[in-house]
């Protein structure tokens, strides 16, 4: 009978490295205001107007290491009146492999780890919500790639901006 003999060469399958590693996940913060909670589900029918603002932030903590930062906040009101607003911070830390080039960190940090973030953040939001009394709030996935394109603009809107020599009147 014969037998096999290891081959060698092969890499083992825990020697293998991802290019994106996520190493943790977690809340930073959340706050959850329901000022008149009675008020708002025994009042009227009337809707509230939501408003739903979503931005995404990185910043390194090693060589290739990074914590990015999803923040949600969630704006409620009938008329005037405050019905709730949450405000979320859902972070991850996530390693980049040395074989990722560096100009592709940027848009990995930017695109990537938000959309590896959003379903548990969005999840969060609907969860709070119904626990605050009111109907799950499901958020619409989210293109972090045109949202990323769109920080990128501003950005090189500012630095032409500041570029310009100001014009005395």
């Amino acid at each position: 009978m014969a037998t096999k003999k290891p081959n060698s060469e092969a890499t083992p399958e825990a020697d293998v490295k991802a290019p994106l590693m996520v190493n943790a996940q977690y809340v930073k913060d959340l706050s959850f205001e329901n000022p008149a909670p009675l008020t708002n589900i025994t009042g009227n029918e009337e809707r509230p107007s939501i408003s739903i603002h979503i931005e995404a932030q990185a910043h390194n903590l090693a060589d290739r290491s990074f914590e990015v930062t999803l923040r949600i906040r969630v704006d409620a009101k009938k008329k005037e009146a405050q019905v709730f607003l949450l405000d979320l911070e859902y972070a991850g830390a996530f390693t980049i492999g040395e074989e990722v080039p560096e100009e592709y960190l940027r848009p990995i940090l930017m695109i990537e780890c938000p959309r590896i973030l959003f379903p548990f953040a969005r999840n969060i939001v609907s969860m709070t919500t119904q626990e605050g009394g009111y109907p799950a709030l499901l958020l619409t996935p989210v293109d972090f790639a045109d949202l990323y394109q769109r920080q990128v603009a501003q950005e090189q809107s500012q630095e032409e901006k500041s570029k310009r020599p100001e014009i005395l009147q």
